[in-house]
């Protein structure tokens, strides 16, 4: 994977209702507002950079989740379900 290529992981196959949530690292500053906001299913990597914990790539259910995609400055992080 390139050092600037989104790290995107999905769920659930394509079953509707499926989450994918990505961080696209050539976007990305480094502010910290997903982890900030939704701590669960962020962290930021040693250079700063936001990304999905493993695990998470589904929202980890996360109430949050929708509010740390527009808390982001630059539009890093989106959110995309199935269906």
């Amino acid at each position: 994977m390139s050092g600037d290529a989104p790290r995107e992981r999905r769920t659930g196959g394509g079953a509707a209702g499926a989450v994918a949530v990505a961080v696209d690292r050539g976007v990305c500053i480094g502010a910290g507002q997903c982890a900030l906001t939704a701590p669960e299913v962020f962290t930021q990597d040693d250079d700063g950079f936001g990304q999905v914990l493993p695990g998470r790539e589904d929202g980890h259910g996360s109430a949050l989740l929708r509010e740390a995609v527009r808390a982001c400055p630059v539009s890093a992080v989106s959110l995309r379900t199935g269906g």
